[in-house]
């Protein structure tokens, strides 16, 4: 009967004891672990407060601004956790396998979206260009009306959207003629190879500079490109806003064109060669 009675208690005695001796055992591991948690998110809620002072500073785009911040901290607070759990003592080999199997499988089905992704988030933080600049890139121009992560869009002269991966545009040629404040428009006409070249010259200047869009200061240019092929081939560059690009171009060529007829300086005449065999 003594020995019924006291198994029980033996038992419980073992099971209290031995539940006491692993809380001993795990108190201190316990507290540290919840003392680095508590020092690590100080640390994180700094680290995350001098970025975003630095962003600011660099004038980086607000959406990004918290992107990154966003991303920073949540990347931190993971190598927190993981130190917190490895100091407890949980095996993370494991764990860490998962993570790297997931991120492999994720990588490799979200190969384009995530060059797309980089490359915006490189356009944003280096901004080789902004939203309203005329660009060209990946065989467009046109002006920026939206930089996204994913996407850059155009507007082009004729009114069309362009929608651009921006994995391509990061990684390709980007010319952009809003970057000094005026763009010099590049037109090309052609006159009679027996026509007097400075007085065309003085003509389609002053032609040019009667467009109200046409810049003064640097004044329009007229230089001889090409002799040849019956004809003498003259640059014109006027300079004008980014915004006024188009309307100058047309609206020149047209002014130039006029000022020719009524100055009478002939515009080249066509040549066909017939050979009798």
């Amino acid at each position: 009967m003594n020995l019924q009675v006291n198994a029980p208690i033996t038992t419980s005695v073992d099971f209290v004891t031995h539940i006491t001796q692993i809380a001993m055992d795990y108190m201190p591991k316990l507290a540290g672990a919840v003392l680095v948690y508590l020092i690590g998110s100080m640390i994180i809620k700094w680290i995350g407060n001098i970025f975003s002072k630095m962003l600011s500073v660099k004038k980086i785009d607000v959406s990004l601004q918290s992107f990154l911040i966003s991303f920073l901290k949540v990347m931190l607070n993971i190598l927190l956790l993981l130190s917190v759990f490895g100091m407890l003592g949980v095996n993370l080999t494991s764990f860490a396998a998962i993570l790297a199997g997931l991120a492999v499988g994720v990588g490799a089905a979200l190969n384009g979206t995530l060059g797309n992704f980089a490359g915006g988030i490189m356009m944003l933080l280096f901004r080789p260009f902004k939203v309203g600049d005329l660009i060209e890139t990946q065989g467009h121009t046109g002006t920026v009306t939206d930089l996204g992560i994913f996407n850059t869009f155009l507007l082009t002269p004729e009114n069309k959207t362009i929608i651009l991966a921006n994995g391509a545009v990061s990684t390709g040629t980007i010319v952009n003629y809003t970057t000094h404040g005026n763009l010099r428009v590049d037109m090309n006409m052609a006159i009679a190879l027996d026509q007097d070249i400075e007085a065309a010259r003085k003509i389609a200047i002053a032609a040019m500079l009667q467009h109200p869009k046409v810049l003064s200061t640097p004044a329009p240019e007229v230089s001889v490109l090409k002799i040849g092929d019956g004809m003498t081939t003259l640059a014109l560059r006027p300079y004008c806003a980014q915004q006024d690009y188009w309307d100058v171009y047309f609206g020149t060529l047209e002014l130039v064109k006029d000022a020719f007829d009524a100055n009478q300086i002939e515009g080249p005449v066509p040549h066909r060669v017939v050979i009798n065999k």
